[in-house]
């Protein structure tokens, strides 16, 4: 799966992507990670709907807890590995890095 596009994403909303340096891998993981998380907490919120919680409450103190329990089960997920995207991301950081330091550009 080719992740270039990633950065053309980012450049196209006017968001700069992190510089990530070869001495802190732990960095672009870092990131990565919580990339995905964004992610799944969005599908998660998206699978409950508007019509009420996962609990069946529609008030906003279960509102604010259901979105608390998806924030944290998608950052627990994507700990986990997620659907792999934290890999692939993290890999064509590291790519792009490589790229850049070698002389290549896009």
């Amino acid at each position: 799966m080719d992740v270039s596009g990633i950065g053309q994403l980012a450049a196209g909303a006017g968001t700069p992507l992190p510089t990530i340096s070869r001495d802190d891998p732990a960095k672009a993981h870092d990131a990565a990670q919580q990339f995905e998380a964004l992610l799944l907490a969005q599908f998660l919120r998206e699978a409950r709907g508007s019509e009420g919680g996962w609990l069946g409450g529609g008030d906003g103190s279960s509102d604010c807890v259901t979105g608390m329990a998806e924030e944290h089960l998608a950052m627990v997920l994507a700990k986990q590995g997620g659907l792999g995207l934290a890999q692939l991301i993290e890999h064509g950081l590291n790519l792009r890095e490589q790229q850049s330091s070698d002389g290549h550009h896009d």
